[in-house]
This record gives C-alpha cells, sequence and structure tokens, in this order.
C-alpha cells in the first residue's frame, strides 16, 4: 500500500521548499548526489509522500482516554545550540515535554529530514496558539552532520522555519564526534556514510527517520517512525501525556 499519492497543495509547496533549504545547506562535495528532483526543488509527482505531509486519515481517540506508557528513559548528552553555547539534553529537557529528533539539514530524502522538519514546524505553529502546550513543550533536532552543520548553518536553516522566534524549538549539534556517537547509540539511531563503489564518502547519510516523545519527567514515551510522523498525532500524544499531570 502506498503511503500518500495525492497531498494538499500547500504541502506539496513546502516539500518543495524543504528540499531548496537541503540543497543550500549542503556541502559542495555532496552536489553531485542530488537527484534531479532535488536539483530542481521540486519532488517528483509519483514520489509516494508520508502521511505526514497531508491530512491525518483516521479519527484520533480524544485527549487523556488513552495512555502512552513509559517504554525507558532519555538519555543525556552535551550538546551546542545554534547561538554556540554549550549545554546537556538533560538540561533542555528539564520540566519539558520535548519532541526530539535526529537530523542534518543537506538531507535529500523527501520522507525523511525534510518530513521532520516539516512535522516539527507544523507542530510548532499549533504551540503558538495553544496555552496548554506553548509553555510546556519544546522541540529539539539534533544535526549528526558534525561537519557541515555548524551552529551558523543550523542557525540558517532554523530561520526557514521561524523556530528562532519561536524560542521553543532548538537546532542542536554536538562538540565532537565521540559525544555524538555516545547520544545516537543511547537512543539506537543508527547513521551510515554513503560512499560510491570506491568507497569514497559521497556526501549523505543512511538512516532511520524516528522521532521521540520525551515527558518532563524524562521518560521515553513513544518513538514516531515515517508512517506514524503527524503533526496531529504528535501533539494529541503531548495533550495526553500532559493530561495524566493534570489528573488528580
Amino acid at each position: 500500500m502506498k503511503l500518500v499519492v495525492k497531498i494538499a497543495g500547500q504541502a506539496l509547496c513546502w516539500v518543495g521548499c524543504l528540499l531548496a533549504a537541503s540543497t543550500l545547506a549542503a556541502p559542495h562535495h555532496a552536489s553531485g548526489t542530488q537527484t534531479p528532483a532535488v536539483a530542481h526543488h521540486n519532488p517528483a509527482p509519483d514520489v509516494p509522500l508520508a502521511p505526514g505531509y497531508g491530512p491525518l486519515g483516521f479519527e484520533l481517540p480524544a485527549v487523556g482516554s488513552y495512555a502512552r506508557p513509559i517504554i525507558g528513559q532519555a538519555s543525556d548528552g552535551v550538546v551546542i545550540d545554534s547561538r554556540g553555547q554549550q549545554t546537556t539534553l538533560k538540561a533542555l529537557m528539564a520540566g519539558k515535554v520535548t519532541l526530539l529528533s535526529f537530523m542534518y539539514a543537506s538531507c535529500s530524502d523527501v520522507n525523511g529530514c525534510p518530513l521532520a522538519s516539516y512535522v516539527l514546524n507544523r507542530v510548532m505553529q499549533r504551540l503558538a496558539k495553544d496555552p496548554r502546550l506553548n509553555e510546556r513543550v519544546q522541540l529539539l533536532s539534533l544535526s549528526f552532520d558534525r561537519l557541515n552543520d555548524t551552529p551558523e548553518v543550523l542557525r540558517k536553516y532554523a530561520a526557514r522555519f521561524e523556530a528562532e522566534q519561536a524560542q521553543n524549538w532548538r537546532f542542536l549539534t554536538t562538540p565532537s564526534d565521540a559525544e555524538l556517537e555516545k547520544i545516537l547509540k543511547s537512543y539506537n539511531q543508527f547513521v551510515i556514510q554513503d560512499v560510491d563503489s570506491n568507497g569514497k564518502p559521497v556526501g549523505s547519510l543512511s538512516h532511520l527517520l524516528r522521532v521521540y516523545l520525551i515527558d518532563d519527567q524524562q521518560n521515553l514515551r513513544e518513538v514516531y517512525s515515517v508512517s506514524f510522523l503527524h503533526p496531529d498525532i504528535l501533539v494529541q500524544d503531548m495533550l495526553t501525556i500532559l493530561s495524566d499531570r493534570e489528573a488528580p
């Protein structure tokens, strides 16, 4: 079954903008690996797009009528934000319901990092309109491309999604490869450097898209894959977790 073959024109426009952003963020050595669709900043019309780009195809249960049980603990690690300030994941997560994604700015897979950025942007817009969420929820996007995703690059990438103005969506990198490896391993987020037939890196990275839902006590509540990464689902789950805290 195809995921989604038809989406709203607004979402398709967003896809083009996101791929354009990834092209601008891509290092020079990666330019030869871009597909024609990416090079023209417009995905091929027959590419099956993930559900997160379109309207949700089913009705969600009411907030608080279901549970997102604890499935693990959030891991810590030293990170650097887009302003160059060093901190830790634990410090950022303290007292906040958090959506944590792993990404890299030059990703050209329409159902990879661009999907996560699109969905988190939609979530960010919902946060701004909902006082139940805006002060209690945050978004963290951690790059696993340290070489190219410097704080300056991440700052420019974040600006495309108005994340800097929102104050509750941070883009992060790490101070060392060892620290990055430790964080990725602790979240079971595996990343492989793509190489050509001669074993030379081509500039792209293969990875499974995952977004992690972490409660305000730093418990892991859900891990979203491509099929269930939709802004409506994420917002509903966050509201459900917050309703648990408010229950007598």
